[in-house]
């Protein structure tokens, strides 16, 4: 079953009972304001009605999954709008982590093959693909985690709108006036490799005789104010930091606070708040 089957062309109506539902499955959504919480619903709907959203490996995405998808998809455009995931149309969702494989080229210029298993990834164009099991209600109920996958994989989607994935997502003139992007680039720059450093020194006590998917790594990396992973490239440090920016935005506005400020006026631009 697919909602969009029962809607007008440009919105889906969002059953008041299965919109309460997705607020008390995503703790994330109630810092909103009750007039925000509406906002979301309503883009939700436009989402719905715009985007096709498949299951794949043998999963039906049910109409709540759908809508529990769209909710996280859409908090990171509640401000900015629909448009700013124009350019693609499917959503593909794997019941688990799914196995991609890559050839990839080293510095060297020698190729090899490998198989990652993922739990979620953007393509240029798309479409989003995302592991159920870590983008449905068992991840979102965590209200204290700091990691959500559909933020992820949609920030990243906003990233590539101008082809490249840099952590540089265009910006708006008309909206995005406080900013530029010197002093984007400026402000990701000094963060990202303010972050690796910090990452390199944790593990640096983490020494041979202690496993890092440990408990004791896990209290050292706790240590750092992004995930681990937001140390492969400037494209992933703008992903997790767009995550962290909507669970637990203290930990970047402490740590960087210059890069804070530019991703507080990128999602919540001045001119339309």
């Amino acid at each position: 079953m697919n909602l969009r089957q029962f809607l007008a062309p440009r919105a889906i109506p969002i059953p008041q009972v299965l919109w309460d539902a997705q607020l008390r499955a995503l703790p994330l959504l109630a810092a909103l304001s009750v007039s925000a919480q509406e906002q979301l619903r309503a883009l939700c709907g436009r989402f719905l009605a715009t985007k096709t959203i498949a299951g794949a490996g043998g999963l039906e995405v049910t109409p709540v999954m759908q809508l529990h998808i769209a909710a996280q998809a859409c908090l990171p455009v509640l401000q900015l709008g629909l448009r700013w995931y124009r350019g693609w149309q499917g959503i593909v969702v794997y019941p688990d982590a799914f196995r991609v494989h890559r050839k990839v080229e080293e510095a060297t210029g020698l190729t090899h093959e490998r198989e990652d298993d993922l739990t979620g990834e953007a393509w240029d164009g798309g479409p989003v693909v995302l592991s159920w099991a870590d983008a449905g209600p068992a991840q979102g109920l965590q209200a204290c985690a700091a990691s959500n996958v559909v933020i992820h994989e949609f920030a990243h989607t906003l990233d590539l709108l101008d082809g490249i994935a840099d952590g540089a997502p265009p910006l708006d003139p008309h909206i995005h006036k406080p900013l530029s992007r010197t002093r984007w680039q400026a402000a990701l720059d000094d963060a990202y490799e303010r972050f690796r450093a910090g990452l390199d020194l944790v593990e640096s006590e983490i020494g041979p005789d202690i496993d890092p998917d440990s408990e004791h790594a896990d209290h050292l990396y706790a240590r750092l104010p992004l995930d681990p992973y937001a140390a492969n490239d400037p494209a992933e440090f703008f992903a997790v930091s767009s995550e962290t920016y909507f669970l637990q935005p203290a930990r970047i506005q402490d740590a960087f606070p210059q890069w804070y400020g530019c991703l507080d006026a990128f999602y919540r631009p001045q001119s339309i708040r």
